[in-house]
């Protein structure tokens, strides 16, 4: 059972870790207020895409146009103001709302009017006549009961910005309040019920909650609240109180009582009159018979428009913007000049919350609701897993098919959220789309990664330009090759087999990494690509995957500091008592390269008969030397420096060629090896040993009997009657009676091209020997010096 578990987190396991690691960090972000200003852009879009609905004919506006302003004046006089409300009260309206300050007198000389009063407060007794326009609005105030003044009581904290109500309507206890609560953006979204005077401490109606209470009071409703929550409920319809954090809202201000504006369209959509049509009796008869009407300002010169979601651009007065996060002000950069006809009145917006609580309440229109903060958490963490699923699903897929399934889900995710919204309730939108997008990032950066360490474990096979091929370019992975021109260098430790067979396999394994370790260090230095390591052999390409025009010499000099690097090796050989010795060979020419293999198991690789070549020149060199072809020497012969040059006839040649022993390489390389002479001494008795020649790891059975007459560290002289050819390899057994160790005095040499002092000499270099068999040709050599 826990195994089978096991399994099942592992097989999950980017999406158990993508998922709520996507959604707790968007969450994070959406707490610290980063995507309000996202979140209420969305609003507004749903707000604008969803159908506009019928006018309500249950409220007229009375508009203050700028047609006339033109024809009375600004502001609009005491005595017009009355003859407006009489002709609109002559209809019998069931309520008005008078969305104009009427704190002053305002007489036709309105401006000298101002200054009187300035100089003489007590003038501001109502009981003081003024002029006969104010005595008759105010005869007007008295006598229309159902007429509703309004207040402005919210300012900042030094008091300014309020604007009392008329003193006559105070008193008589018809006056409501007309503040407009606005975002950080200066939009209009929600709407006050109402709100506490800080002042006074008095709670103040608004004028949209007084008036729809008045209307309602005809039909018999009567608000009340409800037990648990303690919201404001007509009836069946429950208008939700806002919270502070409700939606896409983040520590807003949610003082007083305020709900979402649900808009019944964008400006426009009550029916309006001008002033002047009311005074010249150019309506209908019947126009506000029953109805509630709504006077004030839609003149854009009053300056009394404000930016509701139809507005598509935003208010030059941007101050709100700078109080904004910085990601959400990706969401704002709309133009700064917003067109009037796109923002909307102030009376239109108090029609439009008067018109929500009277269509909720009469006609079950719906209201704008949320989620609780856990079930949005949900949400987010829903989508964030349904794109971590998907994700995982498809990581495999090619090019951008892997991240249509998380796109078609962030579709699905607006479209519900729309449908959501034509039902009434505005859930998130930017949040669950943030956490699929990162969600499905997440998964994406886990699988690069996880690419990441296979391309890095992938590498320790083959070099980074073969891995590179073969994940990065669309023929990388195919079957087949071609022919191209390349240098392939090959090395091998002399004697290393034997001295495997007398190690520890533990041992072994350590002296081989440390060996190819350093050696693959070099060969990457010189941009070679390591094509196979063979046992403590090595194969490498200069020219493939990637060809270069100086690949040939790149691979001599990598051959020259590969021999440099031995110096190195060998002093961490001391640890094993041991010092290795390696040889190089180089050739150019023409192979096939690319992949080759089975579909279940595939290597990429070389093939061709300059391979094989490049096999046998190494296999003349004795340790420490490099040698090349013809062919490569026609690409460097500038810049090398040839120590030794000898034709030889390697099997399955036709013809003889020509090897060239190479001391180092000039140029910008400047790379050159250490020349030690080996100093040979005469052994004063020979010393007797058979030998027979080795034809690759094919040893002859045919022994020759010769004799070691001298010696060196390094090299002897051997005389025999056998004929050797140069650069044969021998193995030799020592049958010299003063030698008494427990082997048959085993070791191995190659027989150099140097010339002896007679046909029956022949140099060799000493190339393997057992470690007792070492002992004791040290022991004569140095009897020998002394």
């Amino acid at each position: 059972m826990w195994a089978k578990l096991k399994r099942q987190i592992w097989q999950w396991r980017g999406v158990l870790f993508a998922a709520p690691s996507a959604a707790g960090l968007v969450l994070l972000i959406r707490g610290l207020g980063l995507l309000q200003g996202a979140e209420l852009w969305a609003f507004d879009q749903l707000v604008r895409w969803r159908p506009q609905e019928e006018p309500d004919d249950r409220i007229v506006i009375v508009g203050i146009s700028e047609k006339d302003l033109q024809t009375y004046n600004f502001p609009i006089s005491d005595r017009l103001l009355a003859d407006a409300l009489n002709k609109i009260k002559q209809q019998q309206p069931r309520v008005i709302g008078l969305d104009i300050y009427r704190d002053l007198p305002v007489p036709p000389n309105y401006d000298s009017l101002v200054e009187t009063f300035r100089k003489n407060p007590n003038l501001l007794d109502r009981k003081v006549p003024i002029e006969p326009g104010y005595e008759s609005l105010m005869d007007v105030f008295k006598t229309t009961e159902n007429l509703i003044g309004i207040e402005k009581i919210t300012a900042d904290n030094d008091g300014n910005g309020r604007v009392a109500a008329p003193p006559l309507l105070k008193e008589l206890d018809r006056v409501a309040s007309n503040d407009i609560p606005r975002d950080s953006d200066l939009k209009v979204r929600r709407g006050l019920f109402y709100l506490q005077d800080t002042q006074t401490g008095d709670t103040v109606l608004s004028l949209a909650f007084r008036l729809a209470m008045l209307y309602l009071e005809k039909e018999g409703i009567v608000p009340d609240v409800t037990e648990k929550e303690e919201w404001v409920r007509f009836k069946t319809a429950v208008f939700p109180v806002f919270s502070t954090n409700d939606g896409g809202y983040v520590r807003a201000d949610d003082a007083g009582y305020q709900v979402l504006l649900n808009y019944r369209g964008p400006t426009a959509s009550f029916q309006t009159v001008e002033l002047q049509e009311v005074l010249n009796n150019k309506i209908p008869s019947n126009l506000f018979r029953d109805r509630i009407v709504l006077i004030g300002s839609t003149a854009p010169s009053l300056n009394d428009y404000l930016d509701t979601p139809y507005t598509r651009g935003t208010n030059k007065n941007w101050k709100g913007f700078r109080r904004l996060r910085w990601l959400s002000t990706l969401w704002q950069k709309q133009d700064r000049t917003t067109a009037v006809s796109d923002r909307m009145s102030g009376v239109e917006i108090h029609a439009n919350l008067t018109s929500q609580i009277l269509s909720a309440t009469l006609d079950g229109r719906t209201l704008i609701k949320v989620w609780s903060d856990p079930v949005e958490w949900l949400w987010v963490l829903v989508a964030s897993t349904a794109g971590a699923i998907l994700s995982w699903q498809w990581r495999y897929a090619k090019g951008v098919v892997k991240f249509l399934p998380p796109m078609m889900v962030l579709g699905g995710l607006g479209g519900i959220a729309y449908v959501a919204f034509l039902g009434g309730w505005w859930i998130p939108v930017v949040p669950p789309a943030l956490a699929l997008a990162s969600s499905v990032g997440v998964i994406t950066a886990y699988v690069a990664r996880t690419a990441g360490e296979i391309r890095k474990t992938f590498s320790r096979y083959l070099t980074d330009e073969v891995v590179a091929t073969l994940l990065e370019t669309p023929e990388g992975l195919e079957m087949g090759g071609e022919k191209r021109t390349i240098t392939i260098l090959t090395s091998d430790l002399r004697g290393f087999t034997s001295t495997a067979e007398r190690k520890d396999a533990k041992e072994v394994v350590s002296i081989l990494n440390i060996y190819l370790d350093a050696m693959a260090n070099v060969i990457t230095a010189y941009q070679g690509t390591i094509d196979e390591f063979m046992g403590d052999g090595i194969l490498v390409l200069f020219g493939a995957p990637v060809p270069r025009p100086d690949d040939p010499e790149r691979a001599v000099a990598c051959a020259v500091a590969m021999q440099l690097a031995m110096t190195e090796v060998n002093r961490k050989m001391k640890e094993f008592d041991l010092e290795l010795e390696m040889g190089i060979g180089i050739n150019t020419g023409e192979v096939v390269v690319g992949n080759i293999g089975s579909l279940k198991r595939t290597k990429y690789g070389v093939v061709g008969r300059e391979v094989n070549l490049t096999y046998r020149i190494e296999s003349y060199t004795e340790g420490g030397q490099i040698l090349i072809s013809e062919s490569t020497l026609e690409f460097v012969k500038d810049i090398v420096k040839i120590d030794d040059e000898q034709k030889v006839s390697p099997k399955g040649v036709k013809k003889p060629i020509t090897i060239y022993s190479i001391a180092g390489i000039g140029g910008k390389h400047d790379l050159f090896l250490k020349k030690e002479e080996d100093i040979l001494v005469a052994l004063p008795e020979a010393i007797a040993v058979k030998f027979a020649i080795l034809d690759g790891k094919h040893v002859s059975d045919t022994l020759f009997d010769g004799e070691v007459v001298e010696l060196g560290h390094h090299s002897a002289l051997v005389r025999s009657l056998a004929l050797v050819s140069p650069l044969s390899n021998l193995r030799f057994a020592i049958v010299d009676p003063k030698y008494n160790g427990n082997s048959d005095g085993e070791f191995y040499g190659k027989v150099r091209k140097k010339s002896a002092r007679n046909e029956t000499e022949f140099y060799i270099g000493l190339t393997s020997s057992l470690p007792e068999v070492e002992v004791f040709l040290k022991q004569q050599y140095e009897a020998c010096k002394s």
